[in-house]
């Protein structure tokens, strides 16, 4: 995935890092561009490997009970190329998201298809209202500022909701209160935009997000670099490691 940076993007970002009387709360909003480079080819080459009933691991050793075939997510029907494309962006961008982690196992169940731009939207407003912070919604103009990126009108809205020990979350010292993970996803653009919050409660050290994201913004080309179970990274093999992909 390649991460874009957009001007006013930064200070969005530094608005949603704040503190309350009862938690301090992180979180940032990264856009993608759905264009593959690096390790994001040996994350389609599983996944295809997994999910694609005509791939060659599942001719030699088909599975008993043709579950490929039969596994619904909130994408489709898994052996369709449409919702394996799906997973994988959302997948990548976790990855791009997290440097650190490695998501490739993450599955489809984890996702969960949202009914509406507007419902996600109104549900990130009232946690940033109740918990005092309004600034970037009617100062910042934050949803301007995606909409203007992604065409939200456009978008389908996809939450991450992993299992506790898959959760990279509880990962950064622990004390999360809560957190959401969402991606808009504009299909004709190509672009995901990642929006992810968490409060964590006083007295439990943590790194900032911030602190993490410094080098994702680098670039200013629209299409140019900024990606289960979750464990950290090993290093990527030497065979993924340049050019560039799309998927598309």
């Amino acid at each position: 995935m390649k991460f874009l940076e957009y001007p006013g993007m930064e200070a969005i970002n530094s608005a949603l890092n704040f503190e309350t009387p009862e938690c301090k709360v992180f979180g940032r909003v990264e856009p993608y561009s759905c264009k593959a480079a690096g390790a994001d080819k040996k994350l389609y080459k599983q996944l295809e490997n997994k999910y694609d009933p005509t791939s060659n691991a599942n001719i030699l050793s088909p599975p008993e009970d043709d579950s490929i075939r039969n596994i619904i997510s909130p994408f489709g029907p898994m052996d369709q190329p449409a919702s394996r494309k799906t997973l994988f962006y959302l997948i990548g961008t976790l990855n791009a998201s997290f440097p650190d982690y490695d998501f490739s196992d993450t599955k489809p169940e984890h996702f969960r298809k949202e009914p509406s731009v507007g419902i996600v939207v109104n549900s990130i407003n009232a946690t940033l209202f109740n918990h005092g912070n309004e600034r970037a919604v009617k100062d910042l103009r934050i949803w301007e500022s995606i909409d203007q990126l992604i065409d939200l009108e456009d978008s389908d809205v996809y939450s991450f909701n992993p299992d506790t020990d898959s959760d990279p979350n509880e990962e950064e010292g622990g004390g999360t209160l809560w957190s959401f993970n969402y991606f808009f996803y504009n299909r004709k653009l190509k672009r995901i935009i990642y929006f992810t919050m968490r409060g964590v409660s006083y007295g439990v050290p943590v790194e900032e997000d911030g602190d993490e994201d410094d080098g994702n913004f680098s670039n200013t080309d629209d299409d140019q670099d900024g990606v289960g179970h979750r464990r950290k990274r090993s290093n990527v093999d030497d065979d993924f490691v340049a050019g560039d992909m799309d998927m598309s």
